[in-house]
């Protein structure tokens, strides 16, 4: 069986490419007029990527990615590798290369680079936080529309680790999906179907929200169990019942200031919206070189 906690390539798939071109279609339009404008064609130009805060770099190959789309003349060069934890003040990359493209690709790339290393720090601070506990830090599909493998890279280089990349990829039987199921006997009868019509190579997870629907689970042999907004008292008692029968997942609300606590009954993992949904960006700006 496949670990529930997933590792994805690092290459840019065909999606963040496809998406690359959209963000460049939205941003340029029907030409970059200010530049074209103001800057002649032959005009070369150099530029640094400045970090204007403390964080964590994701999102490097996608700056690439961008520039490449833009103008193939384009160099970058990047100073740090993505999971590097930088100062204020660092050098995150340069480009190089015609003053036009470096100019039209700028926005574009900031706002993926910004965003990703913004999720890649928001997840260091979690890992950081139960660090010398058995817990890991996973991530949700709560990802902006489109941008699910970026992030969930950035996930990886903020020492995270990813669940599901998508509903194809996973077992997880949900509170909705129990509702849906209607009987007394929901919990035992949704894992059954899952392992009589679900590739055998999945684990089998399933959401609980008490100790009596952990114990149905347990019975009817779920491979994770997702604790759902369940007090530390009761996650302590979950772990203690369990006793290795199954991974434990904790879900719902969890903020830094109530993760160690969480970690310290002894989950196994640490699922966190937050990772994605509200990461805010790291501030970083391209500062051209002056000649």
């Amino acid at each position: 069986m496949t670990d529930p906690v997933m590792v994805y390539s690092e290459p840019l798939d065909r999606g963040a490419l496809a998406l690359v071109e959209l963000a460049l279609a939205e941003d340029i339009g029907n030409g970059d007029i200010t530049t074209i404008s103001t800057i002649p064609a032959d005009r070369q130009a150099t530029g640094r990527l400045l970090v204007k805060g403390s964080g964590v770099i994701s999102g490097l190959a996608v700056v690439a990615a961008v520039y490449r789309a833009v103008d193939a003349r384009v160099v970058v060069t990047t100073l740090v590798e993505d999971g590097t934890a930088v100062e204020y003040g660092a050098i995150a990359a340069t480009v190089a290369g015609p003053a036009r493209a470096l100019l039209s690709g700028e926005r574009t790339a900031l706002n993926f680079l910004q965003r990703l290393s913004g999720v890649a720090t928001v997840t260091r601070e979690y890992v950081e936080a139960v660090a010398g506990t058995r817990a890991r830090i996973i991530d949700t599909r709560k990802t902006t529309p489109g941008m699910r493998t970026l992030q969930k890279a950035a996930i990886r280089h903020g020492g995270g680790h990813n669940h599901r990349l998508g509903l194809a990829d996973g077992i997880l039987i949900k509170d909705n999906h129990l509702a849906a199921i209607g009987s007394d006997d929901r919990i035992a009868r949704a894992i059954q179907a899952a392992r009589e019509r679900a590739p055998h190579t999945l684990r089998v997870e399933c959401e609980v929200t008490s100790l009596a629907e952990l114990e149905q689970a347990l019975t009817a042999g779920a491979d994770v169990v997702l604790l759902d907004n369940m007090d530390t008292s009761t996650m302590a008692e979950a772990v203690r019942q369990t006793n290795g029968l199954a991974l434990l997942e904790a879900s719902g609300g969890i903020t830094l200031a109530t993760i160690r606590a969480i970690a310290e009954t002894g989950v196994d993992l640490i699922s966190v919206g937050a990772l994605t949904h509200s990461a805010p960006a790291l501030d970083i700006s391209l500062e051209f070189d002056l000649s």
